[in-house]
Parts: C-alpha cells; sequence; structure tokens
C-alpha cells in the first residue's frame, strides 16, 4: 500500500490547509472527555481466532481474567469509560454475547460469554501509530477444557500483526445481562508482540482469496464439481509458484474447508497490509456453451458507494492506511478517500490488463469482453489494488475438466505469475496507465 502513501504525499498539506480554511466557519468541537474512553469497538472473525479491539482516546491498563461454568473470558480497565448504555451485544466466532458493565473500582469491565473453552492468545495495547489511536487488543482461540483450566498461567504471546477489524453493523437486542463472576486474574503483558508477517519492500505481500468455502460451496458444476474446491486448489498452487520465485510474500484468506464473510476478508487484506488481493472464483450460467475466464475490478458506480461509506465519520480512523481522517471535516476526508481510491482503481486495473495478457499464453479461450467492472464486495479496499478472476464456467463440461485438471490449474497459476511479475515491474518504474 506504498503506493496510496506516496501519490498522497504532495496533496496532504495542500488538502489541509483547504479544510483548515472550511473549518474556520465551523463550530469548535467539544473538549475531550476528562477520562480516558472508548472510541470504537470492533468483533471480527479470523480462520483460527476471534479478535476483540476497543479504539481508546488514551491507552490505559487492563487486567483479563477467565471463569468456567459458563465459559468467559473478562477485561477489567479500571481507567476507562465507555459512553452509551451497557445493553449487552450479540457475538461473532468463538463469542456467543459481550456486555459492558462497571467494574469493581468503577471503571469499565467487559465480559465476553463464549461458545466453549478458549485461549487468551494475546492481549496487548497498541500505542497511537501512523494516525491510528491507542487500541486494545484480544484475541481468542479455541482450547480444550483442560487447557482452559490451566489458563491462570501468564499466556503465551506470539508473535503477530496488528490488525485493525471492520465494524459490523448494530447487533439485535439479545439476552438480559450477565451475572456477576468469580474472577482469577490472568498476568499479560501491555507491550504489542512484534509486528508479523515482517514488513519488506524487496518482497510485495499479496494476498490470495479462494471464494466460498465451508457451508458456501459456490457453484456447482457438471460432475458435481464445487467451485470452494477449484478456487482453494488454484490458490494453493498460485501460492506455491509465486513463493518459488522468492520475490513475493503470499497469504491465503483460507486454506481449508470454512466460511468467510466477504467484509472479513478484504479486512484480512488490510490488517495485513497488502500490496496485492486476487479473489478467486469459476462462474457458472444456465447454458454450457459459454466458456472462458475473466476478471473483475471494482466499477466507478461501486466505487462511489463505497467512498460515502468511507467517509461516514464513524468509518474515518482507518478509512485509509497510515491516515487517521476521523478529526477532519468532510470535505478533507471527502478528498482524500477520493484520491486514494480512485489510484487504487487505477492500480487494479493495470494489473487486470497484465492478468488478460499473460494468461492468452497458457489459455487461448477469452471472452469478447473479457475486463469486466462490478460492485463486488472483495473488491472495495481503498488503498489495496484488487481483482477478481472468473477462472471459467463450471456449468461448461469443457472448462469443468480442465480446472479440475492439474496441469491445466498449473499453467494458469504460471500465467499469472508472470502478470504479478509485470505489475510490480510497473510499479517500481514510470506508471502509466
Amino acid at each position: 500500500m506504498d503506493f496510496v502513501r506516496r501519490m498522497l504525499a504532495p496533496v496532504v498539506a495542500m488538502v489541509f490547509l483547504l479544510g483548515a480554511a472550511h473549518a474556520q466557519t465551523t463550530a469548535a468541537l467539544p473538549a475531550p472527555p476528562p477520562r480516558p474512553a472508548v472510541v470504537d469497538a470492533r468483533l471480527g472473525v479470523h480462520p483460527d481466532k476471534t479478535r476483540f479491539v476497543l479504539e481508546l482516546s488514551d491507552a490505559v491498563a487492563f487486567k483479563v481474567s477467565t471463569t468456567a461454568a459458563p465459559y468467559r473470558v473478562i477485561v477489567d480497565l479500571p481507567d476507562l469509560v465507555w459512553p452509551g448504555g451497557d445493553a449487552p451485544a450479540a457475538g461473532r466466532g468463538l463469542v456467543q454475547r459481550y456486555q459492558r458493565m462497571a467494574g469493581d473500582s468503577g471503571g469499565l469491565r467487559v465480559v465476553f460469554e463464549t461458545s466453549g473453552p478458549v485461549q487468551v492468545r494475546e492481549a496487548y495495547m497498541l500505542p497511537p501509530k501512523d494516525g491510528h489511536k491507542p487500541r486494545f487488543v484480544l484475541d481468542l482461540a479455541p482450547t480444550t477444557p483442560d487447557a482452559f483450566a490451566k489458563s491462570v498461567q501468564p499466556a503465551a504471546q506470539p508473535a503477530a500483526k496488528p490488525a485493525v477489524v471492520r465494524p459490523e453493523p448494530a447487533p439485535a437486542a439479545i439476552p438480559a445481562p450477565l451475572p456477576p463472576a468469580r474472577v482469577v486474574p490472568v498476568a499479560l503483558p501491555a507491550a504489542p508482540p512484534a509486528p508479523s508477517p515482517p514488513r519488506g519492500p524487496e518482497k510485495p505481500l499479496i494476498v490470495l482469496d479462494p471464494g466460498h468455502g465451508g457451508e458456501d460451496p459456490g457453484a456447482v458444476g457438471v460432475g458435481g464439481v464445487f467451485e470452494k474446491d477449484i478456487t482453494l486448489a488454484v490458490a494453493r498452487e498460485l501460492r506455491r509458484q509465486l513463493e518459488a520465485t522468492g520475490r513475493y510474500r503470499v497469504m491465503l484468506t483460507r486454506d481449508k474447508d470454512v466460511f468467510i464473510r466477504l467484509r472479513e476478508r478484504v479486512g484480512m487484506a488490510r490488517d495485513v497490509g497488502a500490496d496485492l488481493f486476487l479473489s478467486l472464483h469459476a462462474d457458472s450460467i444456465a447454458t454450457g456453451s459459454i466458456r472462458g475466464l475473466s476478471i473483475y475490478t471494482l466499477s466507478d458506480k461501486a466505487s462511489d458507494r463505497e467512498a460515502e461509506m468511507l467517509a461516514a465519520k464513524e468509518n474515518r480512523a482507518d478509512a485509509i492506511a497510515g491516515l487517521d481522517l476521523s478529526g477532519e471535516n468532510d470535505l478533507v476526508a471527502s478528498i482524500l478517500i477520493d484520491l486514494a481510491q480512485r489510484d487504487t482503481m487505477n492500480h487494479s486495473k493495470r494489473f487486470a490488463k497484465a492478468v488478460l495478457e499473460s494468461v492468452r499464453h497458457d489459455i487461448t479461450l477469452l471472452p469478447s469482453k473479457p475486463h469486466r467492472q462490478a460492485g463486488f464486495a472483495v473488491l472495495t479496499a481503498p488503498d489495496v489494488p484488487s481483482v477478481l478472476v472468473e477462472m471459467g464456467y463450471l456449468s461448461s463440461p469443457q472448462d469443468a475438466n480442465q480446472l479440475k485438471s492439474p496441469q491445466h490449474r498449473e499453467r494458469l497459476a504460471r500465467g499469472v505469475t508472470r502478470a504479478v511479475d509485470s505489475y510490480f515491474k510497473w510499479l517500481g518504474g514510470p506508471q502509466k496507465l
């Protein structure tokens, strides 16, 4: 995502001056609360964990504890306030529900009721950095009852890159507040772990997104083949070839048969600072006569809707990587978001062009208009160039048989790998569309 920051650098100063002049005509913002307060709360599901993030006005001390019967994780933040009501909130992933309430010292307590025994994999306070406010991060992973019983011991802190989890829609009302539980302290260091995977300018990070998974099979093709199996097989082969070059780091949004929501796939790419995002799919249609590979980038209309959502005040804190726009007025936020998003779309189109030029060497059959535009949710990251590749039609016996063939998947991955090389070579030189 370095290209976004490079693109924005020469205009940020001018736009902020424009915003400052505009702000002179507006009323002064209210003074910050006298005590550190919660600014935002996020709960997200990853393939191996459930992550809870509190964005704060200031860093505070915290204590994490666990109880059983029922299984709960309790976070005490004695110096923190959370404006608003204390009604329970619906959970996701390993968290059935969570509730904020007053702690023993008059501060804040957040109680998580989990679906079973969990491991507190990580709990740490991130200091302010790159325009982000301080954040408390709690990662929960599944474990056994016996391991949970031993969770009063200090939890291990493996290296993991801090993430910002996308906000979810307001949950529906759930049952009455949880009763108090006996708290057993868990000693956890407040310092953040070392970032992972390590960022290195010489090795761009590419996120591959095998479409569908778990209870969502995707298209069911000729012979009963599932789209979810085809996309995962191609993603694994493409990862193998990209890593074999020694020039890239590769991450898969899923490496097994699990269901992941569309926005979470985008969130994963942004969390790890991806330089390129490829979502892999295989289409299906009523007729078996239509064949060929197509590639999609975000449409202008969908981009406009996404920019409007990103410009909303509750989304500005992480609308663009490395820039916190939450304190800016509408004019400044809209200009910077539009600049970043338009440049990202241009890069996405450039990569799509490279893919189509490259795969012609290995896949001769392409539709008359193979580059298309649509409002797919997985293409909406404002700071990560993204494409969705429809690798063929599973409703076509020829395409279905090819996509089931390891030899064809190897040829397809070879063509995409050449396109990745071409794109990053272009990115490092004069950028002309």
